[in-house]
C-alpha cells in the first residue's frame, strides 16, 4: 500500500469519526456545527489528496472498497450535520417567526428522509445512473407537496410564509450536493 493510499484511508477514517461525533452532538448546536466544518474540511483534504495522487486505487481493490464504505457513511451520516449547519447559516440574524423550529414542526421526519435521500443519491452516482437523482428529487417533492402547500398556522397562530418551503429547498440542495460530493470523491479516488 502506497503512502498516498494509507494517508487517504487515515483521512477518511477521521471523516467517519467526525460524522459519528456530529451525529452524537445533535441538539448541541456549536459542537454539531464545528463537527460539520471538520467533516467538510477533511473531505476537501481527501479530494486534494486524490487530485494530487491521481486515482490512487482501483474500485474493486480492498482499499477501493474501503473508500466506498467510508464515503458512503460520510455521505449518509455526515450530511445531517452539514445540512443543519447550512440551514443555521441561513437563519442567522433572522427575525422571522418561521425559523428552523417551525420548519421542523411542519416537515416531520426530515432527518430520516434526508438520510435515505443521500443514500439513494450516492448509490445512483456510484452505479453510473445519474438520472436516479431526478427520481429521488421528484419523489421527495411529491411526497412533501401537500405539507408545503397547505402549511397550517403554528402554535402562535402565525401562518408560515415561504420560510418552510425555502428551508425545504435549501436543505434538499445541501443534502443532495453533499451526497454528490462524497460520490464524486469516490469516483475520483478510484479512477483507474
Amino acid at each position: 500500500m502506497t503512502l498516498v493510499v494509507a494517508l487517504l484511508l487515515g483521512l477518511l477514517g477521521l471523516v467517519v469519526v467526525a460524522a459519528f461525533v456530529a451525529l452524537a452532538l445533535t441538539g448541541r448546536s456549536l459542537g454539531q456545527h464545528l463537527a460539520a466544518f471538520v467533516i467538510v474540511g477533511v473531505l476537501a483534504l481527501v479530494a486534494l489528496v486524490g487530485v494530487v495522487g491521481g486515482g490512487v486505487t482501483g474500485a474493486t481493490s480492498v482499499p477501493g472498497r474501503t473508500i466506498l464504505v467510508d464515503l458512503f457513511l460520510v455521505a449518509v451520516l455526515g450530511g445531517s450535520p452539514v445540512t443543519a449547519t447550512v440551514l443555521w447559516l441561513v437563519d442567522r440574524g433572522s427575525s422571522r417567526p418561521d425559523t428552523m423550529d417551525r420548519a421542523g414542526e411542519v416537515l416531520r421526519g426530515g432527518a430520516w428522509i434526508g438520510a435515505f435521500e443521500r443514500c439513494a443519491v450516492f448509490a445512483a452516482i456510484i452505479a453510473g445512473w445519474p438520472e436516479g437523482i431526478a427520481v429521488v428529487l421528484a419523489l421527495k417533492g411529491l411526497g412533501r407537496y401537500s405539507e408545503l402547500r397547505g402549511t397550517p398556522p403554528g402554535a402562535d397562530g402565525v401562518a408560515a410564509s415561504g420560510g418552510v418551503a425555502e428551508r425545504f429547498i435549501i436543505g434538499t440542495f445541501a443534502s443532495v450536493l453533499w451526497a454528490c460530493a462524497c460520490a464524486g470523491a469516490h469516483l475520483a479516488l478510484t479512477a483507474a
